[in-house]
């Protein structure tokens, strides 16, 4: 079913103010955050918010995730200040994985190709 304009308006700019948001923290691991997509759920009560695994480890994104539900209500404020809300989502914070997975699916097709044209070079040379 697709969503409202609203809805993906909500989202948009969502995408747009929370690393605007994250930048006024005092924490440098925060800050440096890369929001990769934002889902709000039907009534704009929630809204689920992906960030880039870029290179962080267990630890470091145990970190993350737990400071940024200290700061939920911060990045809530902040959103409703900037663009005048009556309400806000409620941020919950996730790490996204697919960027991960298309760079694995990239290597795996690189390795086919690589396979495929080795081969039918071995399969030319072998007919001279």
């Amino acid at each position: 079913m697709p969503k409202s304009i609203k809805i993906q308006r909500t989202e948009s700019v969502l995408r747009e103010l929370l690393p605007e948001a994250l930048s006024t923290l005092n924490d440098a691991m925060l800050q440096g955050l890369c929001i990769v997509d934002v889902n709000c759920s039907r009534g704009k009560y929630d809204a689920e918010v992906y960030i880039d695994e870029m290179m962080f480890d267990d630890e470091e994104k145990k970190y993350i995730l737990a400071h940024l539900k200290k700061v939920n209500r911060h990045l809530q404020n902040y959103c409703l200040e900037a663009e005048g809300w009556y309400r806000c989502p409620s941020f919950h914070f996730k790490f996204d994985k697919s960027l991960k997975e298309i760079n694995r699916m990239d290597k795996l097709f690189e390795k086919i190709e690589t396979e495929l044209h080795n081969n039918s070079e071995k399969s030319d040379n072998g007919n001279d």
